[in-house]
């Protein structure tokens, strides 16, 4: 007889295989970190090409005696160090003189011109804040002097500013016969106030539009309270809308100042190469300097100058504007 034996496997394991842990990444490395930094590096080495590269190119150039004979090879010009600062800040010669009345004028322009823009367009965007029939309409007439291309602007204001068939002229004395003759706007000391208009002109729409994007910010019911308490329209715009502004007008400011005193486009198209000496800008006055007499050395010397000028006013202000803040909140 015989007997069959069946070995015993031992007891069965109904559970399921845990699943495999997939390797873990590297530690301080992770997917796509550096992609930002990627995408934003073809936009800094254009932004050092365009703005960084000039500026030492700029600083370079000042310290050297450029004239038309060595600018094909600056590189290679005689040094001169200081001297061309010398030059130009020396108030005994005539460079210096020419700089200085230049330098006046501009800050006489800069300051007008600001303080008009800011001025009419905090009370344009305050005008239009109610809502009521036609205002988008005066809104987008508003913005069109800041839509239109710079020089078509001033050439258009070139031939109203003409002394015998200009538009200014005709209405001024041929109609409204406020002048005693037709005055020339393009030179002498009236270009002054021709070169203001044209960048009160051209400017104010920005103020518009900033602070009209300011006042979105300023909750209504602020305006309903102090009208429940009584308070008229110019205590509510003391009391409310311009501390409310405060942050956006000072950054206004700033960039008008700055955009300003850098001008070049608009005097340049409105005179030519050579602006009277009431509408001498700095920045016509180095180009003038620069490419009249070619001596691209002294011209370089203003720039940085100017540069350094516009660094120390930026600072200043930017410090005491957040000493301001500081000072307000605690």
């Amino acid at each position: 007889m015989t007997v069959t034996t069946t070995a015993s496997a031992g007891p069965r394991d109904d559970r399921e295989p845990a699943p495999a842990t997939p390797p873990s990444p590297r530690k301080g490395r992770r997917p796509g970190r550096a992609l930002p930094y990627l995408l934003l590096l073809p936009a800094l080495l254009l932004e050092i090409l365009v703005h960084l590269l000039p500026i030492v190119i700029g600083v370079a150039m000042s310290f050297r005696e450029l004239t038309q004979f060595s600018l094909r090879d600056w590189g290679a010009a005689p040094w001169r160090g200081l001297d061309n600062f010398r030059l130009v800040v020396d108030l005994d010669a005539p460079a210096g003189q020419a700089l200085l009345r230049s330098f006046v004028t501009t800050c006489l322009f800069t300051v007008a011109s600001v303080g008009l823009c800011w001025l009419l367009g905090t009370a344009a965007a305050v005008c239009l804040q109610d809502t009521f029939r036609g205002r988008g309409l005066l809104r987008a007439l508003f913005l069109v002097p800041y839509a239109l291309p710079v020089y078509t602007a001033v050439i258009t204001w070139s031939f109203m500013f003409q002394r015998d068939n200009g538009l200014v002229n005709y209405v001024l004395h041929d109609q409204l016969g406020l002048l005693d003759s037709p005055s020339f706007w393009l030179i002498g000391d009236n270009s002054f106030w021709a070169l203001l208009t044209v960048s009160v002109w051209k400017g104010w729409p920005f103020a518009f539009l900033v602070v009209m994007a300011g006042l979105q910010n300023v909750d209504r019911e602020m305006y309903e309270a102090a009208a429940l308490d009584g308070a008229g329209r110019w205590q509510q715009l003391r009391r409310i809308t311009l501390p409310s502004l405060r942050p956006v007008s000072q950054v206004l400011v700033l960039v008008l100042f700055l955009w300003t005193f850098n001008d070049f486009n608009t005097p340049f198209v409105l005179f030519g190469k050579a602006a009277p000496e009431a509408a001498d800008l700095v920045s016509i006055h180095i180009y003038q300097s620069s490419f009249a007499t070619w001596n691209f050395g002294a011209g370089s010397a203003m720039s940085v100058l100017l540069l350094l000028f516009l660094l120390l006013v930026t600072g200043v202000y930017l410090f005491l504007t957040s000493r301001e803040r500081r000072v307000s909140r605690g």
